[in-house]
């Protein structure tokens, strides 16, 4: 069997090709590289497949970067891989690299997003660089959506071709996990308040996922309607673009938002069905896979107008899309939810439909599979 090398920069990203393993390992020799962590040392028990670390930083540090090219390219000179498929920022850039110049036969790399579009001055001209760069030594280009790809094409980052697989998403979601099922439905009776219109995000609290403007536009929104309350289900980030001081200040005095922390499995789903609507105010994503759980649960969702968001979410159909950066429009859209029964109505009947003809798991899983043999 040909050798599959699958590259992410966190150990935490594995999760966009473990629930694989076990197909790709039919087909292939898979050795999964990343930097350490539980999630590498979980695929590293199964036996059949080769995890090897390599410590990559998130954020551009020259000489750490340098450090972990070398560690790359002595990766790929070992294991001689035939493909090389990588997936996030920093590991696309190094294993792009290392495998051009070790002149690996199929050279992957997966953008799941950019964050360039949402820069501005020298920072922006850097990440277009390395953008350019990975392009540059990749042999297939793989945009999550039709937005990712548009930008890609739009700013010049490369001329070639380009190919979104299925509807988009790397991920799929189990359509059968991801339901109403009585073991979920238990768990979310303690969450639920029948008497309380639910908000609900989950994700990172950070600013780029719009958690400013959607603490301030639920305030605003709880003002004037009390029966309503905000869920954040997620973890706070203080080194990499924290929410404002204010925003921390409201979430901890409003007694409406709850602040819930992470959950995972069964009690995250069970928030999804707790909920009433799912609100994800995000600057910038690929393709958002909240807002693919919210919808396989037959929850409404509030968007921004963004790449990855706007190919899962039809406006007035599974959802409502606003512009970024607006709370005003946030708060006008979270209103109009409540408010307007019919509308709530048809976006709910809608949403899990919508959500299992387009990104069941099965059929994006069986996209990626039908493109490396035909690259293979």
């Amino acid at each position: 069997m040909k050798k599959l090398l699958r590259s992410c920069t966190v150990s935490m990203s594995i999760e966009f090709v473990s629930g694989m393993l076990d197909d790709l390992t039919k087909r292939y020799n898979v050795v999964i590289v990343s930097s350490a962590g539980q999630e590498l040392d979980k695929v590293r028990q199964r036996g059949d497949v080769k995890t090897i670390a390599v410590e990559m930083q998130r954020h551009i540090s020259l000489m750490k970067d340098l450090r972990s090219l070398w560690q790359m390219i002595k990766v790929i000179r070992k294991e001689r891989p035939y493909i090389v498929h990588s997936i996030t920022p920093k590991a696309g850039l190094l294993t792009m690299m290392a495998a051009w110049i070790c002149r690996v036969p199929v050279r992957i790399h997966t953008f799941t997003g950019l964050v360039f579009p949402t820069s501005s001055g020298l920072k922006r001209r850097i990440l277009m660089l390395t953008d350019w760069l990975t392009c540059a030594c990749a042999t297939h280009i793989q945009p999550e959506g039709e937005g990712v790809k548009a930008d890609l094409l739009n700013n010049g980052i490369t001329r070639k071709p380009l190919r979104v697989l299925g509807y988009g998403n790397v991920k799929g979601i189990d359509t059968l996990r991801f339901s109403r099922r009585q073991q979920v439905m238990e768990l979310s009776e303690s969450i639920r308040k029948n008497d309380v219109f639910t908000f609900l995000f989950v994700g990172r609290i950070v600013g780029d996922k719009g958690i400013n403007e959607l603490v301030n536009a639920f305030v605003g929104l709880h003002a004037d309607n009390p029966k309503t309350r905000l869920l954040l289900v997620g973890f706070f980030e203080e080194k990499l673009d924290p929410v404002s001081k204010d925003t921390k200040r409201m979430i901890n005095e409003c007694e409406a938002i709850e602040y819930a922390g992470e959950h995972y499995g069964d009690e995250l789903i069970a928030y999804y069905a707790a909920a009433d609507c799912f609100v994800f105010p995000s600057y910038r994503e690929g393709f958002p896979n909240t807002v693919i759980e919210a919808g396989a649960m037959g929850l409404p969702c509030i968007v921004t107008d963004i790449n990855g968001s706007r190919e899962i979410i039809s406006n007035e159909k599974n959802g409502l899309i606003i512009p970024s950066h607006d709370s005003k429009s946030l708060q006008q859209a979270m209103k109009r939810i409540i408010e307007d029964c019919q509308l709530y109505r048809s976006l709910q009947d809608n949403s899990r439909e919508m959500i299992v003809s387009r990104f069941s798991q099965d059929f994006v899983r069986q996209c990626l599979y039908e493109f490396y043999d035909e690259i293979a």
